[in-house]
């Protein structure tokens, strides 16, 4: 085989083997090149909702595409992105006003920190303090490294990156001291915002926390004038079993972030959507408090289209019951491993299941994630462990009997690559 010219994101091409070619999606699976279904039981790295290729959603982008390609949205608007940005805050958390487009996960977080910061500036407050939480995971933008837990992912880019106040993840029985420790950085009057994920740490672990804390969490920074960023990039789309993690704690954040199911998965587009208050802060006849933010393909109409056909199958089609469905099987299913000393800390969130195996080394570089990712692949499964970290988080098409066979896996791996870990 041709040694390939390209270089994949979160690969080390030293001790992977060759990438298969994928030549069709459908459904819950990739095909590749030899025409084997490989069932994807992580939705594509949480992007795909309904399911690949959903009908709707693809003649959308071929309608659009025969009347836009790519315009420049400093000078001109469209029906695309006026439709969705009706749309979204009509379903989004009451009292988010205004929606700002742009193309990843982590620039919406960006555009999120930059629109907090520029709200006090242009108000004339000093504060240029971001809190987050430990083991966060915003993305791979400088701004969202330096928000994001420092580790093996960013070491090499440290002289780059800003400082922040982290709060420690309330584990269980101890998540007074996460409120305690978010109320004394609050008192310093510096810290701008806070940014969350809200009910789950994806890339850290599939980390859980109560609907409780976040509201407590928000109710501390409104106290102290601070704003509440929630990173719904993971948890939107019904992930967390709600359209957004937020609804769970009646909580509406002051900025909230979101993009991959955005469109489905289909085509990459994000948005930040806001409150009047800080939208109100740049506006000004002063042209120095414009916000200055901006990516080539803003607002792209196709990707628009797509996710205004989203939306559409959000309303007319049973999702948030194909969603609790979901999670009733991802119970069901979990149950087996309760008493099972191969695992430890089973947990389920809506559509996410997670469980960590037994091993002697833990985190994203544990020995074991290799050798389960090969042997998830051998049995037709993307799955890609978080180190020992196992979790699900399958398209909401997908079937009971295709479940079952992520599951059965999951049984066989632990006894073979845990009992070798």
């Amino acid at each position: 085989m041709t040694r390939s010219a390209v270089w994949h994101p979160f690969t080390q091409h030293a001790l992977e083997p060759p990438m298969r070619r994928i030549v069709e999606t459908e459904g819950a699976y990739l095909i590749d090149e030899d025409g084997n279904r490989i069932l994807d039981a992580i939705s594509s790295w949480w992007v795909i909702t309904h399911g690949h290729r959903h009908p709707a959603i693809v003649k959308a982008i071929a309608t659009a595409a025969e009347q836009y390609d790519q315009l420049i949205f400093a000078e001109y608007t469209h029906a695309p992105a006026e439709e969705l940005a009706e749309a979204l805050l009509a379903l989004a958390p009451p009292g988010l006003k205004h929606v700002f487009y742009s193309d990843s996960g982590s620039t919406a977080v960006e555009v999120a920190l930059k629109m907090a910061l520029g709200y006090f500036a242009n108000s004339g407050s000093g504060r240029n303090r971001i809190a987050v939480m430990e083991h966060g995971y915003h993305g791979d933008t400088i701004g969202t490294m330096s928000a994001g837990e420092r580790g093996v992912f960013n070491a090499a880019y440290e002289p780059l990156l800003f400082g922040v106040d982290r709060l420690a993840f309330p584990e269980p029985g101890r998540e007074q001291e996460t409120l305690d420790a978010f109320e004394r950085v609050c008192r310093s009057g510096d810290v701008a915002a806070l940014l969350l994920e809200p009910l789950v740490l994806g890339a850290g672990g599939m980390k859980l926390f109560a609907p409780s804390l976040l509201a407590e969490l928000q109710a501390i920074a409104q106290r102290h004038g601070t704003l509440l960023i929630a990173d719904e990039v993971m948890t939107g789309w019904g992930r967390t079993g709600t359209v957004f993690a937020c609804e769970q704690a009646d909580v509406t954040p002051d900025i909230l972030c979101t993009s991959k199911g955005l469109t489905g998965g289909a085509l990459p587009l994000a948005a930040t959507l806001c409150s009047a208050e800080i939208f109100d802060a740049h506006l000004s006849t002063d042209r120095r408090k414009t916000f200055f933010h901006s990516s080539s393909y803003t607002a792209n109409p196709i990707a628009c289209a797509a996710a205004v056909a989203n939306l559409d199958i959000w309303r007319d089609e049973p999702v948030l019951a194909r969603v609790g469905a979901l999670a009733d099987m991802h119970r069901e299913r979990l149950s087996r491993f309760a008493l099972d000393e191969r695992f430890r800390n089973i947990r389920q969130i809506g559509t996410i299941a997670a469980l960590d195996l037994n091993t002697e080394t833990s985190g994203y570089l544990a020995d074991a994630g290799p050798r389960l990712r090969a042997f998830f692949r051998k049995r037709g499964l993307l799955i890609r462990p978080l180190g020992n970290v196992i979790y699900l988080m399958p398209p909401y098409c997908v079937t009971a009997p295709e479940l079952d066979r992520a599951y059965e896996a999951i049984d066989e791996a632990a006894s073979l690559v845990g009992a070798a870990a």
